[in-house]
């Protein structure tokens, strides 16, 4: 259910044109937390495990968009293999905030500002339902995990460690 209060993002927009069912959580963001996907997971109180950061890497000249429990690291191996690419690095973050439309700590792998291919940790299977940024600091968007592949055009893989 989209909560009325729900902050207007792009990635909101697009669930709800989608006909994707999702929760809205709003937290107050604290502007000296670096760690943004364990904060949303200790204000929220919830288990890491079940709370989703965004990251945007590039693989071989291509930026993807990795998404991965706050409680792992990205395994830029597993990810460069699941995008068909031979090696990966992180992509500069200006680079990342241009080209998916969000924030550094907000990006939100929904709705982003040139779709980008998107691998999301296999983990998050296990659950009813994961936690990813809603696109801004503060704010969180809870979906089933087969709505967020279906949204992002994402594959599942494990890419996290």
């Amino acid at each position: 259910m989209v909560r009325t209060d729900a902050p207007g993002t792009p990635a909101t927009v697009a669930l709800t044109a989608a006909g994707i069912p999702f929760t809205a959580h709003v937290y107050e963001h604290d502007p000296r937390a670096t760690n943004f996907g364990t904060e949303a997971a200790e204000k929220l109180g919830l288990d890491p495990e079940q709370v989703f950061k965004t990251l945007v890497a590039d693989v071989a000249g291509t930026l993807v968009v990795a998404v991965v429990p706050v409680t792992g690291m990205l395994d830029l191996k597993a990810l460069a293999a699941a995008a068909g690419g031979g090696k990966a690095a992180m992509a500069d973050p200006k680079l990342a905030e241009r080209k998916s439309g969000y924030i550094v700590g907000g990006i939100s792998p929904i709705g982003q500002k040139t779709p980008l291919m998107t691998v999301i940790d296999e983990t998050a299977i296990l659950f009813d339902t994961v936690f990813v940024s809603g696109g801004r600091r503060g704010f969180d968007i809870e979906l089933a995990p087969d709505d967020l592949a279906a949204i992002t055009g994402a594959t599942f893989a494990a890419i996290a460690r």
